[in-house]
C-alpha cells in the first residue's frame, strides 16, 4: 500500500488490508510512506491510498494522474476515499 500521511484514508484501507490478510496468510501486506512529488512520480503514485499487487494497481485508470493527492474510488455505493473489502478481495482473485 501507497500513501501519504495528509491523506486518511489510507487508514481505512490497511484495516481492510488487514482483514483480507487474516483470512489469507499467505498475503504480505507492506507499506510504503511517499513523501515528495518525485518520489509520487517515481513510483507511479495514483493518489492515497494505492494499492499494488505484485508492483500493479488494479484500480488505475489509463492516463491517472501521478501526485500527492487523496485517491477517489468507485464504489457500489458511489465515490469513496478507498475501495471496498469486496474490491480488493477481487482485485486479489484477480491477479
Amino acid at each position: 500500500m501507497l500513501y501519504f500521511d495528509g491523506c486518511p484514508n489510507w487508514k481505512i484501507v490497511d484495516d481492510r488490508l488487514a482483514v483480507m490478510a487474516a483470512e489469507r496468510p499467505e498475503i504480505t501486506i507492506t507499506h510504503h510512506l511517499v513523501e515528495t512529488f518525485e518520489e509520487a512520480k517515481r513510483v507511479a503514485f495514483h493518489g492515497s491510498p494505492s494499492i499494488l499487487i505484485d508492483g500493479v494497481d488494479p484500480f488505475a485508470g489509463a492516463g491517472a494522474a501521478v501526485g500527492l493527492a487523496c485517491r477517489i474510488y468507485q464504489t457500489a455505493q458511489g465515490q469513496a476515499g478507498s475501495p471496498t473489502l469486496e474490491q480488493l478481495r477481487s482485485a486479489v482473485a484477480n491477479t
